[in-house]
């Protein structure tokens, strides 16, 4: 891929309530859509204020922005970016599934056998719900059913804290791959069918949902 794909997180860790948890039960994973880029490119844009002040260099080069809104639009018509929305429909998590990257994974990884996790994004307003674990764990459900062996991530080679998020989510380190052309490279893998919350798994809907004009949700075709 061209694009840097490091995924995000905004809690380390995440912490839950009794209340948030019950929230849950209104929060569900759709596919996206173009009409979600916006709000795409604002979990963007505060992901990138929040990484400034965790002295992290991560997506601190706004060329990089630029790719992302280019690979989010291609994804998107790809099939290949999820949302989670809340119970007004708010965007409050991203995560996008890729093809394999071989600037980081070889033939000897054995590339088929794994579900690739890119661009994993949770709103700051929405931190304590889990969704970060939620979302990872669908990804690990999906690759289950897909009969892959692992899903994997590479992250931005020096976010140590993210890092030790996804380490604490089960991924363990692979090995870390420096191109001179990209900036993420820390690689790290967990088994397909793992789950860290087995009693808290997000809801699917397979089309993307707008709003009407009264009030209520309708699907698009």
């Amino acid at each position: 891929m061209a694009a840097p794909s490091a995924a995000w997180s905004p809690s380390f860790p995440e912490t839950g309530t009794r209340s948030s948890m019950k929230s849950a039960r209104t929060e569900y994973l759709r596919p996206a859509a173009a009409e979600d880029v916006p709000a795409l490119m604002t979990l963007r844009t505060e992901a990138e204020e929040w990484l400034r002040t965790k002295g992290t260099d991560q997506w601190s080069d706004p060329e990089t922005g630029k790719r992302a809104i280019d690979k989010w639009h291609a994804n998107i018509d790809e099939g290949r970016a999820w949302v989670v929305v809340g119970e007004y429909q708010q965007v409050l998590a991203t995560v996008s599934r890729g093809v394999v990257d071989r600037d980081f994974w070889t033939d000897a990884d054995q590339p088929e056998t794994a579900l690739y996790l890119y661009k994993l994004i949770v709103a700051r307003g929405a931190s304590g719900r889990h969704l970060g674990t939620r979302v990872v764990d669908w990804m690990s459900r999906l690759a289950g059913l897909e009969g892959r062996t692992w899903v994997r991530i590479d992250t931005w080679r020096t976010n140590t804290g993210l890092h030790a998020y996804y380490e604490r989510l089960g991924f363990k380190h692979v090995r870390t791959e420096a191109p001179p052309h990209r900036r993420s490279g820390w690689l790290a893998q967990r088994p397909a069918g793992e789950l860290a919350l087995p009693n808290d798994l997000l809801p699917v809907s397979p089309k993307p949902q707008m709003h009407n004009d009264f009030g209520g949700i309708h699907e698009m075709e």
